[in-house]
């Protein structure tokens, strides 16, 4: 019979299954999950056998400091245009062919992803993908979610192409004394970006959907044609001489889903939430609200309604005062997350109004006050070109599409057929960004000390003002690693990852080793899925290491299928940033991930596998 789990263990499972369940729900932020585990773990020490210490310990990890440095050093690239003169040289080189310009995002987006991290890499390609897509009558659905995959195969390619290849270099010297070098599973990571490639452009171009209409406007695209009205102000209104505040708290009980966005007079155009202009006979009103609604309010307070009067993306991207109607998405760090639109703020600090909002394929333009915003949401605004550039330098949003003024076509193909300009700067920061690898590489210094003198270097040539480099940090993925670092921990000192990996070694009676591999694989990625690939790096490695152990085979090998599985994670969009970065612009189904996604997780599992065995072996 066998002896029952030891309290301490059982308490570490039930710790990882909640978090596990609060990483899936996101019921709350994941780096507020992590750390409360940090708590719960010193809280219940005598049965965790993890002391404070060690439970903050992740705060100062190589790991850690590792990836910070690394975001910083991407931010300083990033400033410089060269990622943006890549898309440029991107759109000249396709020419409006789909094929053409889906193997340049793969190509362009893979190779960049190597040596940048992804995320911003992902966030500068969406917009000038989603705009080159429209311009030639392609719909963005299209590329989009080959740009997502192709960004997560690009970061198989070096040591810091993404931050799990980071931690698990650091796992390989804490438990193997080998931690692993720049360039060192480069060969595997080449033989997986080409199958994947090759895979977008063949089977996965046919299978990935086209969600978004590539000839509809802002406006169509979110389903605002029953939802953005225009009223006649009459001469017996009582709304004449109220400002737009003072006529829609006027109208509060019959207008309770109501937004006055623009007042027109006399040929021009006013942005209402910016505006204390007050109400006169004659003036047009841009409304977003339902038809009854509309109906209803245009009866009660002398208005008259302009039934066949159709507003689009032009009519609300025209305004003098720099008004424009932009989608953007909300990142995992923004502090409109897990926040409902109405105490939000947005209209009243930011001159903003939210039209619609858009989760996955899913819309939503009705009562919008009361939506309770989430990370990946993709918001239609109507706003300031001020508001938007505010937002987007601090991280709140990222732009994925803005409206262009009608009334400036000329200035907008003259920007067009213009290089994005680089920064003085440019040639330094490129040679700090070469010089961090080549050290690394050459193992003069270990990999967190040349990341950060390149930081270092970063602020003091000028490239990087040190307020911008925190600002470049996501500190949210910062306090999630060394948050999930201290439960591995709790798992090797109470004996979880020692029953785990018992069970897998387990299967070693009916699987070759290479089975066993697979099937290690198979479990971090479906494990990398659902929550994020650093909980998996985490988790599984010390798991994967201790059942090459068991079974004699090589643990360096198990390792690195960890590593490579937690970076493809391609079935779900919660799995990976870069999936939900697209998740709402590309209009996708949950399902997409899923067709689109298995096959291509069933294929870079036996071309990792395959190469894990021969490149390091299984013994």
């Amino acid at each position: 019979m066998a002896s029952p789990a030891p309290p301490g263990m059982v308490l570490v499972f039930a710790l990882i299954a909640g978090a596990l369940l609060l990483f899936v729900t996101e019921r709350i932020p994941s780096d507020t999950t992590a750390l409360a585990v940090v708590v719960a773990l010193v809280v219940f020490e005598p049965w965790t056998r993890v002391s404070a210490t060690e439970a903050i310990s992740g705060f100062a990890s190589p790991a850690t400091l590792t990836i910070v440095a690394m975001y910083m050093l991407s931010e300083g690239v990033q400033r410089t245009g060269l990622v943006d003169r890549l898309g440029d040289l991107l759109g000249r080189a396709t020419r409006g062919s789909e094929r053409r310009l889906l193997g340049a995002t793969i190509g362009t987006t893979g190779l960049a992803a190597g040596v940048v991290n992804n995320t911003p890499i992902v966030a500068v390609f969406i917009p000038m993908i989603t705009d080159l897509a429209g311009r030639h009558g392609l719909s963005p659905s299209k590329l989009l979610l080959p740009l997502s995959y192709a960004a997560m195969l690009g970061g198989t390619l070096t040591l810091v192409g993404t931050a799990t290849n980071i931690l698990a270099s650091d796992l390989s010297r804490q438990l193997l004394g080998h931690p692993l070098s720049m360039f060192e599973f480069t060969k595997l990571g080449v033989l997986v970006f080409l199958a994947g490639a090759a895979y977008l452009l063949t089977v996965g171009r046919w299978l990935t959907p086209a969600r978004i209409d590539p000839d509809a406007d802002l406006t169509r695209s979110f389903a605002l044609e029953n939802h953005l009205v225009r009223l006649v102000v009459r001469e017996a209104s009582p709304l004449v001489g109220l400002t737009v505040d003072e006529a829609v708290a006027e109208m509060d009980a019959d207008a309770a889903d109501l937004d006055v966005l623009q007042i027109e007079r006399d040929g021009e155009s006013y942005l209402a939430t910016s505006t204390d202009r007050q109400l006169e006979a004659g003036d047009l009103l841009t409304v977003r609200t339902t038809l009854q609604v509309a109906n209803r309010v245009a009866t009660d307070y002398g208005l008259r309604h302009r039934h066949r009067d159709e507003v689009t993306e032009d009519d609300l991207s025209e305004t003098p005062h720099e008004g424009t109607l932009v989608e953007v998405v909300i990142p995992g760090e923004s502090r409109f997350v897990g926040k409902r639109i109405g105490d939000s703020a947005l209209d009243e600090r930011f001159d903003t109004t939210v039209l619609a909002v858009r989760r996955g394929d899913t819309v939503t333009n009705r009562d919008l006050d009361d939506v309770e915003l989430r990370r990946g949401d993709t918001l239609l605004l109507q706003t300031t070109a001020g508001t938007v550039a505010y937002l987007a330098d601090r991280d709140e949003v990222f732009v994925t599409h803005e409206a262009e003024d009608p009334g400036d076509l000329d200035a907008a193909a003259r920007a067009e057929s213009a290089p994005t300009p680089l920064d003085p700067h440019t040639p330094v920061a490129a040679g700090i960004l070469v010089a961090v690898i080549a050290v690394a590489a050459l193992g003069l210094l270990p990999i967190v000390i040349a990341a950060l003198g390149g930081v270092v270097a970063m602020i003091v040539t000028g490239c990087l003002k040190p307020a911008d480099a925190y600002d470049a940090v996501s500190w949210n993925v910062v306090f999630l690693l060394a948050g999930v670092l201290p439960l591995g921990l709790a798992m090797q000192r109470t004996g979880g990852d020692a029953l785990l990996s018992s069970l897998l070694a387990g299967s070693a009676a009916v699987l070759p080793l290479l089975g066993v591999l697979a099937l290690v694989y198979l479990l971090s990625s479906l494990l990398a899925n659902v929550i994020t690939p650093v909980a998996t790096v985490v988790l599984m490695i010390p798991v994967a290491v201790d059942t090459a152990a068991r079974i004699g085979a090589n643990r360096l090998t198990f390792l690195l299928g960890v590593m490579f599985a937690a970076s493809t994670a391609f079935m779900t969009p919660i799995g990976y940033q870069t999936n939900l970065m697209v998740y709402g612009p590309g209009g996708y189904r949950f399902t997409d991930y899923l067709r689109v996604g298995a096959p291509l997780q069933l294929l870079v599992t036996v071309v990792t596998t395959l190469g894990l065995a021969t490149f390091w072996g299984l013994q």
